[in-house]
């Protein structure tokens, strides 16, 4: 079957299972455009209003179903547009692949018209990119494509497609598998390994299991749930690890790290044996790295052997799939003659008596009067109103941290964040995409007046395909931890951090067709989140007018070890 660039890149798409694609047109890849309209009942295009946007939608997409994102994107601005979404997903081991267009390759190197070295650019913040220079390697190069962005350790990658590419015509066959010589994830763990794992838990009693974002992406967290119920160890998320582990459980202690709770910081830092799975030891979970867990020894689960004692020095190293290597572990565990879970219980007794010792500290307290809305209200109750069942994305800053403690995540993929880059402007596009992949659920955004604005164009896209997302902007007038910081550093001394030309956001969301709320009092706050859950086909933007100087506690200082955090 003899087909253009174009018509193969669309059959490409079907074959690989693809349904949805977030893009911006543009001259490279008008050819590739043409294919898509006549192929329009067969992948649904989203025109986003930024090719920011674009990416940005394709994470939420992915983060929310597991499933690759896909991006089509024109050359040039289109393509740089595109790095800080990459980037984005690079950070957070999003699978995405994004396509973008180029100029002829005859003109490739001349400063052609919207010419830029996209393969250059992004070659650090992709798992790997092609520049597709002949239509024969066009089908073979999108398959090794998606083989890269879903297997191992998931990433971006980037396909490079010059416009004479999409338009010329070869034989097109699809292959059905992939073989990359120098690519070869390890997925089973080393059994010995697994042994000496399962050795040092039983010895251990002051455990904690520390899990991150691998578990969520690599459908474990139902064998995460069952190993830690058979164990009776505490756990903790990392911020990407959310809804890994229920949120709600007894045994679940809290999210860690810089702004985690007082008692996951605590039992972190006294532990005497850190089993971490699917998580990288980043800075913002140890702190200062020298006072990190001073008498723990570590166990590490990861997918990426190059994770593993990169940050800190690992005794038992298993690299491997999550999944497979946790059921592995419940499997070595449960042949142990004599172990149980009553056993392994009564062994680390005391340490859960003085686990809830540190929990009586209630560190995630807050005081909400009658004058003034507190940001963690609006998230309490949002989580009470939805019953802990929404999609919940969020951008960078106090509301973002305030969603992690506050919105209790019983069930993976339902939390959608920027955690690794920390990009403003992420939320409302993630959100779309969530919404795309769930038209039935409910999707809201938790925003702050700061990054709201740095993607509001996309309110026409929600417009243009009918999304109901619930917005839910914690408007404080300031870019909130950038002031945090310098109240607590800079002996408040507010530096270009308040916002004093905000929108009127009511207005704002009317006149892209949607219906806006300003919520200024507490006894309101109930009541609009009902008026908008019940506005099930409306995108409902809720402008809550919060206290001004309000922070974000716990707070682990930058130097500090985990056992120093700032509390009110």
């Amino acid at each position: 079957m003899e087909l253009t660039g174009a018509e193969i890149f669309v059959e490409c798409l079907e074959a690989e299972g693809v349904d949805t694609l977030f893009g911006y047109p543009g001259g490279a890849v008008l050819f590739l455009y043409d294919a898509l309209y006549q192929a329009t009942d067969r992948i649904n295009h989203i025109l986003v209003r930024h090719e920011q946007g674009a990416v940005h939608a394709a994470e939420g997409y992915a983060k929310a179903t597991n499933k690759p994102g896909v991006v089509l994107v024109t050359s040039g601005p289109g393509a740089t547009n595109a790095v800080t979404g990459i980037a984005d997903a690079y950070m957070d081991s999003v699978p995405l692949v994004v396509f973008t267009g180029q100029v002829p390759r005859a003109m490739i190197g001349n400063d052609a018209f919207q010419e830029v070295d996209i393969v250059g650019i992004t070659r650090p913040c992709v798992k790997h990119n092609f520049l597709v220079t002949d239509i024969d390697d066009l089908a073979v190069t999108i398959k090794k494509a998606f083989y890269l962005a879903r297997s191992g350790r998931p990433g971006p990658v980037l396909v490079d497609i010059p416009k004479d590419i999409t338009q010329i015509r070869t034989e097109f066959s699809y292959p059905e598998t992939v073989s990359i010589r120098s690519y070869n994830p390890t997925v089973k763990g080393n059994k010995r390994q697994i042994r000496r794992a399962i050795d040092l838990i039983l010895a251990a009693e002051k455990p904690m299991l520390y899990t991150g974002g691998g578990v969520v992406l690599g459908d474990a967290a139902e064998e995460l749930t069952q190993l830690t119920r058979d164990l009776g160890f505490p756990i903790t998320n990392t911020l990407m690890g959310l809804g890994g582990y229920p949120a709600t459980d007894e045994q679940f202690v809290g999210m860690l790290g810089m702004h985690g709770t007082y008692e996951a910081n605590t039992a972190m830092h006294e532990s005497d044996l850190v089993i971490a799975i699917g998580a990288r030891f980043d800075d913002r979970v140890t702190g200062n790295i020298d006072k990190f867990c001073p008498h723990a020894k570590f166990i590490h689960v990861d997918i990426d052997p190059s994770s593993i004692s990169k940050n800190v020095h690992v005794d038992v190293p298993i690299v491997g799939d999550v999944k497979w290597v946790l059921k592995a572990l419940l499997e070595e565990l449960r042949s142990r003659d004599g172990v149980t879970g009553a056993t392994t219980r009564a062994q680390i007794a005391p340490w859960w008596q003085q686990i809830n010792e540190w929990r009586k500290m209630d560190c995630l307290k807050y005081d909400q009067d009658d004058d003034t809305i507190r940001a963690q209200y609006v998230v309490d109750k949002f989580w009470e109103i939805t019953g802990g069942d929404a999609y919940v994305c969020s951008d960078v800053g106090q509301h973002q941290m305030w969603a992690a403690q506050y919105y209790k995540f019983d069930k993976p993929l339902r939390w959608i964040n920027s955690g690794g880059l920390g990009t403003m402007g992420f939320g409302l596009p993630a959100a779309m995409g969530v919404q795309i992949a769930h038209p039935e659920a409910t999707v809201g955004c938790i925003t702050g007046d700061g990054s709201i604005q740095m993607c509001i164009q996309e309110l026409a896209t929600c417009t243009q395909y009918q999304l109901p997302i619930k917005v839910i902007n914690l408007n404080n007038g300031y870019l909130g931890m950038v002031r945090q910081w310098q109240e607590f550093f800079y002996q408040k001394r507010y530096a270009m951090s308040y916002m004093d030309a905000l929108p009127d956001f009511v207005k704002l969301a009317e006149s892209y067709g949607h219906i806006g709320m300003r919520i200024e009092k507490p006894g309101d706050v109930e009541g609009a989140l009902k008026e908008a859950m019940a506005l099930q086909n409306r995108l409902v933007f809720m402008d809550f007018i919060t206290k001004q100087e309000g922070n974000v506690y716990p707070m682990i200082p930058a130097g500090a070890g985990q056992n120093e955090m700032i509390l009110v």
